[in-house]
């Protein structure tokens, strides 16, 4: 799948090595770079969740159309799909929901 992301901040805490391990610790750094990996090896957000890779859960409620994968405990990387026919997701946070 191709990734997109809400804005440049995140895109940049996410992809620029040196930024996320400043902001959010070493560990968590590899996190997200392995859910990134991850995301963009499925082909699809379904594929995701029926095998549940990084635990991808949809979300209910109020973040109905939302997925997430887990991070380091209790932090999730919260994304949508663009549209039904695309193979692109956008990440739109990283975030302890509970």
């Amino acid at each position: 799948m191709n990734i997109i992301f809400k804005n440049r901040k995140l895109e940049n805490e996410c992809l620029n090595p040196k930024i996320t391990t400043r902001r959010y610790g070493i560990k968590m750094s590899l996190k997200i770079k392995q859910r990134i990996v991850e995301i963009k090896a499925a082909d699809t957000v379904e594929q995701l969740v029926e095998f549940s890779i990084g635990r991808c859960h949809p979300l209910r409620g109020s973040r109905t159309g939302e997925n997430a994968v887990d991070l380091v405990h209790p932090f999730r990387m919260v994304f949508t799909k663009v549209n039904s026919v695309s193979r692109t997701v956008c990440i739109i946070e990283i975030v302890d929901y509970h």
